[in-house]
């Protein structure tokens, strides 16, 4: 089992690299990682920038939305997190990211079509985008987890991405994917109308999908 100790380590360098990777700016989004066999996770805190956050920093929570640590106040949106963990028992990982492209499509409330045969096999379809909500909301919360049902990343209004994985390493793969395709699909309507993948593609892809679940 993997001690807490340990996990703190990995969410602080998963939050480090979702920055360096351009997918937030200053103490933007927040990264989330499931403790195994527990109904716990660990939070990135509220309004640190990532090049400041260490292990002790990160928020200690429950799937009530009990804090259990005294060190930090966790992100304002841990309710999603939250959410998230409790609809998709094999999510290790959750990353909410506002990177350039997926957050462009977001803000006019654009989906993302099956265009690209890597968004089925490995984002599960196109990327859906959920009803608007205030921030920090169960409203929020639970259009997310409608949205996303049993995919790995779905656009969230106005605000981003919202990434899932079984593990860190997993969930940080998907939210440089969906911003990859969602400037793919920028520049390609750009140019032209992209194709959605036709029934019988998408219905291969969504067996390979099912067997994989993104590692989730």
């Amino acid at each position: 089992m993997t001690s807490y100790a340990r996990l703190q380590e990995q969410l602080v360098e998963a939050a480090k690299q979702m920055a360096d990777k351009g997918l937030v700016i200053g103490s933007e989004g927040n990264v989330s990682v499931r403790i195994p066999e527990e109904d716990r996770f660990f939070i990135t805190p509220s309004s640190l920038p990532y090049t400041e956050l260490a292990p002790e920093d990160t928020v200690l929570m429950d799937l009530e939305g009990e804090v259990l640590s005294e060190n930090r106040p966790p992100s304002m949106e841990a309710v999603i997190h939250r959410k998230v963990y409790i609809a998709r028992p094999g999510v290790g990982a959750v990353f909410h990211t506002h990177s350039r492209y997926a957050s462009a499509l977001s803000a006019v409330r654009m989906r993302i079509p099956a265009f690209l045969e890597e968004l089925v096999p490995y984002l599960g379809g196109r990327r859906e985008i959920t009803k608007k909500a205030a921030t920090a909301t169960d409203e929020l919360a639970d259009n997310v987890c409608k949205a996303l049902e049993d995919r790995a990343a779905v656009l969230v209004a106005s605000h981003g991405t919202l990434c899932v994985g079984a593990d860190l390493e997993a969930g940080l793969n998907v939210a440089e994917l969906v911003e990859e395709v969602a400037q793919i699909y920028i520049l390609a309507r750009s140019v032209g109308t992209p194709f959605e993948l036709p029934e019988e593609s998408l219905e291969m892809h969504r067996m390979f999908y099912k067997f994989t679940k993104t590692k989730a």
